[in-house]
């Protein structure tokens, strides 16, 4: 059964077996960036401070960071995917990207995994006080369009962005 981890430094050499999965697919929902050192332990654990610190970045955050809280999904000590919920839009987020960001490795896909845990992070933006929550994917991704649909998510546009070609969707929530 899959669920929802707080990032660990801890997980390491679990986390570099999800990513070499990935074979250079971007990892979405993770909060990698490309100048990231993942590889060694010292930048690993600065990585996931900095994902769990960013619950508290400050509105005027230089890099455009929004408030935002990180998952790991992971199931047996095994990292299948992360997933995040940004607490609030800035434009560049209202566009393209949204309040909430996931990606599950390529051997974990098919299996429900993703929208186990979007309904799990629903129910965290609920809690959080949000009223809907926008979500987006490429156009090319029918995958992630049927996870956001089977959530909820009401189409309300296609157009590109400096994702590329983006569908965007709300969920309005309960």
């Amino acid at each position: 059964m899959p669920q929802l981890i707080t990032p660990t430094a801890t997980l390491h050499q679990a986390w570099l077996a999800a990513r070499d999965d990935w074979a250079g697919e971007q990892q979405h929902g993770s909060g990698l960036s490309p100048d990231d050192d993942v590889d060694s332990p010292p930048g690993f654990a600065a990585w996931v401070s900095r994902l769990n610190a960013q619950p508290d970045v400050c509105p005027s955050h230089p890099d455009d960071r929004v408030p935002a809280t990180h998952w790991w999904i992971a199931s047996d000590g095994e990292i299948l995917g992360a997933i995040s919920l940004r607490h609030r839009l800035n434009r560049k987020l209202l566009e393209a990207g949204g309040h909430i960001g996931y990606g599950v490795r390529p051997s974990s896909r098919g299996r429900g995994i993703a929208t186990w845990a979007l309904r799990e992070v629903l129910r965290e933006a609920t809690a959080m006080g949000l009223d809907r929550v926008l979500l987006t994917c490429d156009s090319s991704n029918p995958a992630s369009a049927r996870v956001i649909e089977h959530c909820g998510g009401a189409l309300e546009d296609v157009r590109d962005t400096w994702l590329g070609h983006t569908r965007r969707y709300w969920i309005t929530l309960a």
